[in-house]
């Protein structure tokens, strides 16, 4: 009998944090069976980028693929999950001593499932990817890599940065995972963004077994 899947993503929801700057989240019924309308309809209004998203290299890279131009390949298959124990920024010699190997797919397990997601207001010192980190995956021809917070790169340090080499070198991009009830290992992974034509980024689900 097959492990039960388990769902990474955060929950969408009125005001949840977000990305300083990004529009905020909006979730509102506009029509509810409780004041007498035969069925129940909500609005929503938000960033591309809210919560647990894919970016798409669009949004770093003038003329990269859009979000339904994305293979399903990067997204759904076998992935490893590090757990990487650091306290600002992961850098490559923290990548060497992983040995990741080339074209696996990578999630990043840090202190920012149990302790960024616990914060009602954005945290702007949350564990990030840097940019010689992010040159390494490139090298190691990644295909995909997750975090456990809304960017790869951190805030006002390397978020420009790591997001052009990653998604210029033809990484796909998981942010806003929660991982703090998954231990490391190899697990099956299903990622599957919102197909927004044109798009930057989506908004989607990811599920480990």
């Amino acid at each position: 009998m097959k492990r039960p899947w388990k769902d990474v993503s955060v929950p969408l929801r009125d005001g949840m944090v977000h990305w300083p700057g990004d529009p905020a989240c909006h979730i509102k019924r506009v029509v509810s069976m409780e004041e007498g309308a035969v069925c129940n309809l909500t609005h929503l209004s938000m960033s591309a980028h809210t919560g647990t998203h894919m970016d798409a290299p669009r949004h770093f890279i003038a003329d990269g693929m859009t979000m339904e131009q994305m293979p399903l390949e990067p997204v759904i298959g076998r992935c490893r999950v590090f757990e990487v124990d650091c306290e600002d920024q992961i850098t490559a010699d923290d990548l060497r001593k992983l040995k990741i190997a080339p074209r696996q797919r990578v999630l990043f397990k840090t202190r920012n499932s149990t302790r960024s997601w616990a914060m009602d207001e954005f945290d702007k010192d949350f564990v990030s990817i840097r940019a010689d980190a992010a040159q390494y995956l490139v090298e190691q021809g990644v295909v995909t890599v997750g975090v456990d917070y809304l960017s790869i790169g951190g805030f006002n340090k390397d978020g420009v940065e790591t997001h052009q080499i990653m998604l210029g070198g033809g990484i796909w991009v998981i942010e806003g995972l929660n991982l703090a009830d998954i231990k490391p290992g190899y697990y099956e992974l299903i990622a599957l963004p919102l197909k927004l034509e044109g798009a930057d980024g989506a908004p989607c689900r990811v599920v480990l077994r």
